[in-house]
């Protein structure tokens, strides 16, 4: 058997993090690890709730500054430009507002727990993904090599 490559070995414990890192969310809060759901709840606070909100999305922008102590980050190109960013972006936060919540809560969390509604928006966010690539690159000639 051939040895496994660091790119797979990186994705699998990744991987393995964050369903560990949601099924504990789970376990000691009683709460879906939705990360839309989180930060949406920091729009329109409610007191008991901004402590471990702040402190989520905290770890969550800075758990790669603790990563980089181990490991050197990979280097990062962006062919996008910003207006592109900017407007996936936006198109991004829509599809959440509208799909009652984002890849987290839904690819992770509800698909986990067998929810007919997250295996449904599970699949249209994968579908409107494939879609999405394939007019930009093979219809419109956007990104292609």
């Amino acid at each position: 058997m051939p040895p496994l490559s660091p790119d797979l070995v990186r994705a699998l414990a990744g991987g393995a993090l964050i369903g560990l890192a949601a099924a504990m969310f789970l376990l000691l809060n009683g709460r879906i690890a939705g990360i839309s759901g989180i930060l949406g709840g920091l729009l329109r606070p409610v007191r008991s709730e901004l402590g471990w909100r702040i402190a989520f999305l905290l770890g969550l922008v800075l758990s790669p500054l603790v990563f980089v102590l181990f490991a050197p980050l990979p280097q990062v190109h962006v062919d996008a430009g910003k207006a592109s960013l900017i407007v996936g972006g936006v198109l991004v936060g829509l599809g959440t507002r509208y799909g009652s919540g984002c890849t987290s809560g839904h690819g992770v969390c509800g698909i986990a727990r067998l929810s007919p509604r997250s295996l449904a928006a599970s699949a249209t966010f994968m579908l409107a993904g494939f879609v999405t690539v394939f007019v930009l690159r093979h219809l419109l000639g956007f990104g292609a090599s």
